[in-house]
Order: C-alpha cells, then structure tokens, then sequence
C-alpha cells in the first residue's frame, strides 16, 4: 500500500514539474512571439503600388538604387534632397543646372531615346522613373526592374506636374517637403496669372532649330504659357503636338505678336552638324518690322529649362520667373 501511495505521489509530481516547464515555454514563447514582428517590419521594406500612364507599379519605399531617364524628375529629387540617382542618360546633353549629376559619382546609362540596357542591367536598380522619350521601352525597362512613367501631360500641365510631384513624395517619403514646395509654386503662378490676365498683349512661342521655326500655341508643349500663366495667345489655332507647327517669317509678320517667345533648341542640343544661334535666324528685315523686335520684346527662353527639362520644380520655379521678368 505505502509503495502504490509513494509511485502516486512521485507521478503527481512530475505531472507538475512537466506543467511548470510547459507554462515557462509558453511565456518564452510568447515574448518571442511578441518581438518578431517588429523585427520583420523592419527587416522587410515597405512597397506602395504606383499607378501611372503605362500601368500599375509596385516600389519600395525609400530605394536607395535609382535611374532616372527625366530631367524634370531628376531636379525635383534634387530639391527633395533625395540621394538615391546612381544612373541617369549623360550623353548627349545634361541641362546645366544639373552640373553636378556629370561628375563620374553617377553611372552614364546611355542617352535620353538609347538607353544602355546592358549597364542598366549591371547596376541592379530597385526603381527606374521615365517618361515621354522612353515610354516606347517601357515592356523592356520593366524586365530589369520596377518602373514608372512620370512624364508631363502638356495639355493638363500643373494637374500632371503636381500628381507626379506628390507620386515622389510618398516614394521618398518627403510629403512634407512637397506640399510646401508646391504652395510655393502655386502662390507664385498665382500673381503672374494675374498679371499677365490684365495686359492685352498677345504672345507667340517659338522653337528654333537649324534654321527651322515651329509655333506653339494653348494646350502644347509649352502652352503653360498661355494656359497656366495667362499671357494672351497670338494664334488659338495652332497645331498641337510635340514639335509644334512648322511656320515662316512671313507668319510671324502675319501674326505680329507683341511679344515673341524663342527656344533655342541647337543651343542645347548637338547634331553633329553647325546650327545657326536663334538670334542669328530672326535677324532679318521681316522680323525687324514686328512689334516684338521694335519693342525689344524677344524674349529668349533658357533652353535647358524649357526644352531639356520641364516638368520638375526647380523648371517650373524658373518658368514662372522668366514669364514673369518678361512681362
């Protein structure tokens, strides 16, 4: 009896040390239950889906590897403060409030319409931003890695400019900093609207290269003139698409705005071949009967700003300021 008594008690016993044990492994468990999943939010990246004109993508926040093929998004991650552009197209030319970018700390993947998809391959990036001149190799962008299409939407420019703004903004988390800078540029366009609004002359933009002159009018590539910072268009009628409408002196004459807008696109750009300087161009006697050239009204824009960037807040600060100087 006292030997069944004994075996009873030494079973209750370890019945209770097998339960201590049990209840200790489950605290345990549950401490380190509790902990892992701050350490795997930490671990892991956060990813937003960005929807944009050629569809649906989805990045990292924060990425610390990008190639930008648009100088407009390039000037806007620049006055974020962003440090994450390793790549960007260097040849050709680079707009030069963008100096800094041409030093050998940023890899060349080749130029604006012939990426080098074999260097862009090699340098493994988590995101690649493009727009209008390489939206056509969108398919083969994506096949080396995330990428989204920011470019600008002339014919609704300031929605387009702004939506591609805040799109950065939440990649780069610098929401903060977006909403004021776009405050910024609202206030201003805002006085210059007005302005511009209350005078009555009108205006032609034009684009010069080798010799040839295109118009733009609302609505084009350059329509923020008119449709944004209010300045009264010479011509409602002109084509609207991406190289403007061919026109001639005599046009001009025709037309004879009060104030004449050039780009000088061969300033910027090389061809391989002499272009002659704008100025060059519209010395001429047709030209020198207008108004614009009698009032000293030709205004040269800066082609870096208005021909090889656009679209990012550095050029649109600067297009807001030129506009305004000229009036």
């Amino acid at each position: 009896m006292k030997q069944k008594l004994t075996v009873f008690i030494l079973a209750i016993f370890v019945l209770l040390l097998a339960a201590c044990s049990s209840d200790s492994s489950t605290e345990e468990s549950k401490n380190t239950e509790s902990s892992e999943p701050k350490e795997t939010e930490t671990a892991e990246a956060k990813e937003i889906t960005i929807k944009h004109l050629l569809g649906e993508t989805a990045v990292k926040v924060n990425p610390e590897n990008v190639v930008v093929f648009d100088f407009g998004v390039l000037e806007t991650l620049d006055a974020l403060g962003v440090d994450a552009v390793t790549a960007l197209p260097k040849e050709g030319t680079v707009p030069s409030h963008l100096e800094k970018y041409t030093s050998d700390e940023y890899e060349s993947v080749g130029s604006l319409k012939e990426p080098d998809f074999e260097k862009i391959n090699e340098l493994q990036p988590e995101l690649i931003i493009i727009s209008a001149r390489q939206q056509d190799l969108y398919e083969d962008f994506q096949e080396i890695a995330p990428t989204i299409y920011l470019g600008v939407d002339t014919t609704k420019y300031m929605e387009s400019f702004k939506e591609n703004t805040e799109i950065l903004g939440q990649i780069f988390d610098k929401e903060a900093e977006v909403k004021e800078e776009l405050a910024k540029v609202d206030e201003s366009i805002k006085a210059l609207n007005e302005k511009a609004s209350a005078l009555e002359e009108k205006a032609l933009v034009t684009l010069i290269n080798e010799g040839n002159i295109s118009a733009y009018g609302p609505a084009s590539r350059f329509g923020i003139i008119h449709d944004v910072f209010g300045v009264k268009a010479v011509d409602e009628n002109l084509e609207v698409s991406t190289h403007g409408q061919s026109i001639s002196f005599e046009y001009i004459v025709e037309k004879d705005p009060e104030i004449l807008f050039v780009v000088d696109r061969g300033a910027v750009v090389t061809t391989g071949q002499e272009t002659s300087p704008a100025k060059e161009v519209l010395n001429n006697d047709l030209i020198k009967g207008t108004k614009a050239y009698k009032e000293d009204r030709i205004v040269y824009l800066d082609p870096n700003v208005w021909y090889l960037s656009g679209g990012g807040i550095t050029s649109v600060k600067e297009m807001v300021k030129a506009i305004d100087e000229s009036l």
